[in-house]
């Protein structure tokens, strides 16, 4: 990851920023970290620490970046060794100090006096129907499925819509729907206030825009993307099989140095959204997109590294992930996927040694060896969480026997594999994980 990174708010509302940059880093070295930034006055006491899916920890400052002369001196003598980086916290929990009344309080007392107004009698029913958590996008606020179901809000008309947006702060309103099954990964959103669902998100430095009602924005793959940007993949060629906007292949174009990257991508709505993004953050001449069905590409043996970002299985990819490999040094596959955990089973997390949790402790470390003429190449051994579960492991390992498999009936010879990482990137659903696997795979040399 670059050491100049300069993460930008989002589009501002009424002069206030609707995005807080936070910096990220191990609750180890939260305390310290915290004290510093109090004592620079960097702070952000108007709202609260937040802990990260994969259990890092995000401190909220002030101000639309922190200068890299903080971020050294976080890394080099507040805490030796640490690791830190910036984000952006999208939806920021007010602090206690800071709550006066909350943005849900104030959504109900707003509503309720409307809904009254209208000669409606405000009732607990409608009251457990307003949304308790949302996702902001600038100006446009995206609800969850589950409100406004009652049938009384069907007869009140738009101006609920106004009303709603004027409580919480936007000027535009949608509603998620289902994801669509047409394979395009497609959302149901429902545009409810405003003329388009045109938005702005900036993760990490990275511009993305897109249309909320054609596209999937994931907030939770936040740290996924942090941890793909601090890879080294300088001179590498990179293969995104589900680029979607940019997800993904921005972050390994933009900050882990990819020399070329080919995104695939079939949404036509993403596809636009994709080549928009590379080139308002200046990586389109080190891209290609293939529009259309990535099992029918016809690219092989030139990939060092292969991107398999759909949950919840990425498995039809994996024929021509083993395609794309290149043939006389292999590459690294980094293979999404959800798993289910088994609750009540007292399952204990796998040991792993020293080295391999500074591993995990310390992923910007983390670099990439190119392979020589077919010499072997310098492994780190298996990177596993001390949280990884066994089920994650469990997986990991079937995924790895069924993709040697491949590899030997695409390439016609054996091929080694190494578990390299588990990730975790976010807990999908009760008992439910996504997770990523970096799975290193090597042709076997010829024998005689």
């Amino acid at each position: 990851m670059g050491e100049n990174v300069v993460v930008n708010n989002m589009e501002r509302e009424s002069g206030k920023p609707v995005a807080v940059v936070a910096v990220v880093t191990e609750p180890r070295f939260t305390q310290r970290y915290r004290e510093y930034l109090e004592r620079q006055k960097l702070f952000d006491t108007q709202h609260r620490v937040e802990k990260m899916p994969d259990g890092w920890v995000a401190l909220p400052v002030l101000g639309e970046t922190l200068p890299e002369q903080h971020l050294q001196e976080l890394r080099n003598r507040v805490a030796p060794g640490s690791a830190c980086m910036l984000t952006q916290l999208p939806d920021p929990v007010p602090s206690k100090r800071a709550q006066g009344c909350s943005p849900a309080q104030k959504l109900c007392l707003e509503v309720s006096r409307w809904v009254e107004g209208r000669g409606v009698k405000w009732s607990a029913e409608l009251e457990a129907d307003l949304p308790r958590s949302w996702q902001r996008h600038g100006n446009l606020l995206l609800l969850s499925e589950d409100c406004f179901q009652a049938s009384q809000w069907k007869n009140l008309g738009p101006e609920l819509w106004e009303t709603v947006a004027s409580a919480l702060g936007v000027r535009r309103l949608a509603k998620r729907g289902r994801i669509s099954p047409d394979g395009t990964r497609t959302p149901a959103v429902t545009l409810l206030l405003g003329d388009h669902g045109w938005v702005e998100h900036v993760d990490n430095g990275i511009l993305y825009k897109f249309d909320v009602t054609q596209c999937m924005f994931s907030f939770g793959n936040i740290t996924e993307k942090l941890r793909v940007a601090s890879l080294s993949c300088a001179g590498e060629v990179l293969v995104d099989l589900y680029a979607g906007i940019g997800y993904f292949t921005l972050p390994f174009l933009v900050h882990a140095g990819a020399a070329f990257v080919h995104a695939c991508e079939w949404n036509p709505h993403a596809v636009v959204a994709l080549r928009n993004n590379l080139e308002i953050n200046g990586v389109a001449d080190r891209c290609q997109i293939h529009f259309g069905d990535n099992r029918k590409l016809k690219l092989s043996n030139i990939a060092d590294r292969v991107i398999l970002g759909l949950i919840p299985s990425s498995e039809e990819g994996w024929p021509i992930a083993c395609q794309l490999l290149r043939q006389d040094a292999g590459g690294i596959l980094h293979i999404h996927q959800n798993v289910e955990s088994f609750p009540g089973k007292n399952l204990q997390p796998l040991e792993v040694s020293k080295i391999e949790k500074e591993h995990w402790l310390y992923p910007q470390q983390i670099t990439t060896n190119q392979w020589k003429n077919g010499a072997t190449r310098n492994t780190r051994g298996k990177m596993l969480s001390p949280a990884t579960k066994p089920e994650w492991q469990r997986w990991a390992e079937s995924a790895e026997t069924r993709i040697a498999t491949l590899l030997q009936q695409v390439h016609g010879k054996p091929w080694k594999t190494q578990i390299l990482h588990i990730q975790p990137v976010k807990s999908y659903a009760p008992h439910v994980d996504h997770i990523v696997l970096d799975l290193e795979c090597c042709p076997c040399p010829s024998v005689g």
